[in-house]
């Protein structure tokens, strides 16, 4: 089960250039029409090259809001993924019920503001494996290449 999360959060992480961030040109059009450029690269609202946690914050609110499409400060699963117009496969189904079951933490099948800025905050310190509180694109790539820290069981 825990292969499986991972697997979703880094499915996630890598989809990431696929959502409209602050300064995207044009946010209404699809992924495929707009510039395919790094989601890190779109949140260095400085352009130094790296994101920090204040970038990274600011640009998961306005994906929040984005994808908040109804305005009730939550999201549903329809929200949540957002398509490209051609239906799923399975395989993506069964990603997106794992990841939105991650995400729902109180289990009320929708995901608060709250739960969505606790996953960011998580996959930004899985990127920040420096722990500097910034990120660049090849930290981030890396750290999707290794696997995720598991809790250790203490076997009581």
């Amino acid at each position: 089960m825990k292969k499986l999360l991972s697997l979703a959060a880094a499915t996630f992480l890598l989809s990431l250039p696929a959502f409209a961030a602050p300064g995207d040109p044009d946010p209404g059009k699809p992924p495929a029409a707009r510039e395919r450029t790094s989601a890190l690269t779109r949140y260095d609202t400085n352009k130094d090259g790296v994101v920090d946690r204040t970038e990274w914050a600011t640009a998961q609110e306005t994906r929040f809001k984005l994808l908040d499409t109804n305005h009730d400060g939550k999201l549903s699963k329809d929200e949540l993924f957002v398509g490209t117009g051609a239906p799923p496969s399975d395989r993506q189904i069964r990603s997106q019920a794992t990841y939105f079951r991650l995400l729902d933490t109180d289990k009320d099948g929708t995901v608060s503001k709250a739960e969505f800025m606790a996953q960011a905050e998580r996959n930004f310190a899985r990127c920040d494996s420096d722990k500097d509180g910034r990120i660049s694109t090849a930290e981030c790539r890396q750290a999707l290449r290794r696997k995720p820290v598991e809790p250790v069981s203490t076997g009581r």
